[in-house]
């Protein structure tokens, strides 16, 4: 087959002649040109969503290290569209309002397969900042899957005070719920001091908030949450759980506080 092509004439009277290698080597030259960019603009954003969360947690005292760029943009653009972040189940077994605003919900949440690491920061901020750092890098590849695992809400914080709920206990555990594909068969974390654990069936009372979480506001809606329910004493009375909807480094954090019925 003739490949000299497609002949241009040009306004001289002289013949250009443009062969179909030379499209070939266009068309290659652009898709490179058109990768690179591509390319550009990930590590460009990579870079902005990294610089935010460092400003972020510099008010913390925590460094973010380099190497959290490529795990945060996973987790912020659902590894680029490709996942939905998957709520944790549960069914609503009833719900207290005054005034037209929910005070608590009452639910059931089945058992259940969560990666958790036990922080021990010398603030709350800090150890959910760290804790959720490492659990983001098992999400992101640093498991036996070596694949990205998805992501789920509420990341969950265990808290512990003491008898008189004025103090927080200085270890945080930071939780991650398998997503659904992956709780038969979890896949095994590199990080040795994140484990799986297999959580039980529990009923819980919730009640919402918003903004930061520190030691002050957990404590503050740990005691609202107690003086809202009707039997307070069917809780557990030393253990909590702050549950987020919203990534630590959120402007506007949309959150939880979780009270857990004895046994």
């Amino acid at each position: 087959m003739d490949r000299g092509g497609c002949r241009l004439s040009g306004g001289g009277g002289g013949d250009n002649m443009i062969t179909l290698e030379d499209l070939e080597s266009v068309s290659e030259e652009q898709l490179s040109d058109s990768l690179e960019e591509e390319q550009e603009q990930e590590e460009e954003q990579q870079g902005r969503l990294l610089q935010y969360w460092r400003d972020v947690a510099r008010g913390h005292q925590v460094e973010v290290p380099t190497d959290m760029a490529e795990p945060i943009q996973q987790i912020t653009t659902n590894n680029d569209g490709a996942h939905t972040r998957e709520q944790v189940p549960y069914t609503l077994i009833t719900r207290k309002e005054k005034c037209g605003e929910v005070v608590y919900e009452k639910r059931h949440y089945e058992k259940a397969h969560w990666a958790c690491i036990t922080v021990h920061e010398d603030t709350y901020e800090q150890s959910i900042c760290y804790g959720f750092m490492k659990i983001m890098r098992y999400i992101c590849q640093q498991n036996s899957a070596g694949s990205y695992l998805g992501m789920t809400i509420p990341i969950v914080t265990v808290i512990r005070t003491d008898e008189m709920r004025t103090t927080l206990s200085r270890a945080v555990t930071v939780a991650y719920y398998l997503p659904t594909p992956h709780q038969s068969d979890p896949p095994r974390p590199y990080d040795p001091e994140i484990v799986v654990e297999q959580w039980p069936a529990a009923i819980v009372y919730t009640r919402a908030f918003t903004g930061a979480t520190n030691e002050l506001t957990i404590i503050h809606e740990i005691s609202s949450l107690a003086e809202a329910l009707d039997c307070p004493a069917v809780c557990v009375s030393d253990s909590f759980i702050v549950a987020g909807y919203t990534n630590p480094a959120a402007a506007n954090r949309q959150n939880e506080i979780w009270f857990l019925e004895r046994p």
